[in-house]
């Protein structure tokens, strides 16, 4: 096991619930915009805290790795993640550090178990792109998702590549939102139709194969 891996390995559960945490803070202030000063200063507090401390496990990291240049340009979306999101317009990318804690946690955990991963991601995504969403769409004064419910229609009907076009972002950042969530969903089909393929196949040859054994 490498430096890195014992790291990885150490702080993957501090960092899951930092994250969650941040999750917490970040869909209170969208989902109650109406929230006094004091506890909004409070959420923002947790929330760059938390991004405080992706930044020092990153860094860590890199000084862990033999070869940092390399290390950091093929981890270039941890990069990506610690420097844009210090930009006000672009707070909305602050939701996939959440979705890339769990990613570094669920890509061990849940080998083998497609399904489960699967699920759990298209959820992930439903939320997290509802969240990103309505944080950007909701005070657009000719925007139509307006609540986390509306919210909630549209990432699902685009995770699901449905689409009825009853609910569509309006804002530049918006439609960014819905490009990801839009790569996401068809990730997520074209997992499922692969997984159901090979299931069939795996089903075929084993009935095949039983005649051969008798």
């Amino acid at each position: 096991m490498t430096k890195i891996e014992r790291w990885e390995q150490r702080s993957e559960i501090p960092l899951l619930l930092l994250a969650l945490a941040f999750l917490v803070a970040y869909a209170w202030q969208v989902l109650d915009p109406r929230l006094n000063g004091g506890l909004l200063d409070f959420l923002e507090l947790i929330s760059w805290a938390v991004w405080a401390v992706f930044l020092v496990d990153f860094l860590v990291r890199l000084y862990l790795a033999e070869q940092r240049g390399r290390y950091a340009l093929s981890h270039w979306y941890d990069v990506a993640l610690i420097v844009l999101i210090v930009l006000r317009p672009l707070r909305l990318l602050r939701v996939l550090a959440f979705a890339r804690v769990l990613n570094r946690s669920a890509s061990r955990s849940l080998i083998g178990r497609v399904t489960t991963y699967v699920a759990g991601t298209a959820v992930g995504a439903v939320f997290l792109g509802a969240l990103a969403i309505l944080d950007v769409e909701q005070f657009d004064p000719e925007a139509n998702i307006r609540s986390f419910g509306d919210a909630l229609w549209w990432a699902t009907t685009t995770v699901t590549t449905v689409g009825y076009g009853d609910r569509y972002p309006v804002t530049t950042e918006g439609r960014f939102v819905a490009v990801g969530l839009m790569l996401v969903g068809l990730a997520v089909v074209g997992v499922v139709t692969a997984s159901i393929a090979a299931w069939l196949i795996a089903n075929v040859q084993q009935d095949q194969s039983a005649p051969n054994e008798q």
